[in-house]
């Protein structure tokens, strides 16, 4: 490894571990805990999934996909309340995409069904080839900087969900990615991005909506180059995009 990518990864690492320590230490952190390893819970989320729901871009959104953590949980039960197909992705894409369509679940399911265990129950596995185009995706943060850089829990997940989905064409690189955290996790100095990573447009915590100073960065799909190669196993969706040369 170079020098300037241990200089990258230590410097994301020190972000992470920074913004867990102060959110475990000032009381925000909410269960699970402790959030250190996680995308964090925190005090606020409902709040967070309302101010999103009332933003602009989700007003127009029809098939939203948010991430499966904790402190997206009020989103997704906010969105199918409100009509939504909602798209999340399993554990680690373990087991590809589960479609949550509010039409075929029960009204008063929805609370149930916005958990992991519950989109499993009243959820669709769906290959990503046969899922409905996405509008707007919600992606949990650690970190996220005004500029609209943003660190996850630093394995990879939401940069190769959105790789699978731009492959299998349900979503455009322009398309509008937000992300809801608390106050304290939004951070001034730039966060150094890898090849790989996305911006997002708008941060959305529980007191203000921030739209992000930054240019608009989206890859073009996975970079197979930079995978690991356990991905692959851990990942069937990935090994069967790379044998079938895409979707």
């Amino acid at each position: 490894m170079s020098q300037e990518n241990q200089d990258y990864r230590r410097v994301r690492e020190e972000l992470r571990k920074k913004i867990w320590d102060l959110m475990e230490t000032t009381n925000i952190a909410r269960f699970p805990r402790p959030v250190h390893g996680r995308i964090p819970n925190f005090v606020g989320a409902e709040q967070s999934a309302f101010n999103l729901l009332k933003h602009y871009l989700t007003r127009t959104s029809k098939v939203v996909k948010v991430n499966p953590d904790a402190p997206q949980r009020a989103v997704r039960e906010l969105m199918l309340r409100t009509h939504r197909k909602v798209v999340m992705p399993t554990p680690r894409i373990s087991e590809g995409f589960l479609l949550l369509d509010p039409d075929k679940i029960p009204e008063n399911a929805y609370g149930v069904a916005s958990t992991i265990q519950g989109a499993f129950r009243y959820g669709e596995r769906v290959d990503p080839q046969n899922l409905p185009s996405v509008d707007l995706i919600v992606a949990g943060s650690v970190v996220v900087d005004v500029f609209g850089g943003r660190l996850g829990k630093g394995e990879g997940y939401s940069e190769l969900e959105y790789g699978i989905l731009i492959e299998c064409k349900k979503i455009s690189p322009e398309i509008p990615i937000i992300t809801t955290v608390h106050d304290i996790q939004v951070v001034e100095e730039r966060i150094p991005l890898k090849p790989w990573d996305f911006t997002v447009d708008w941060i959305i915590t529980p007191t203000k909506n921030i739209q992000a100073k930054g240019p608009k960065i989206r890859p073009k799909g996975i970079l197979w180059e930079h995978l690991e190669k356990d991905k692959l196993v851990k990942i069937p969706v990935l090994d069967t995009l790379l044998r079938q040369g895409g979707c």
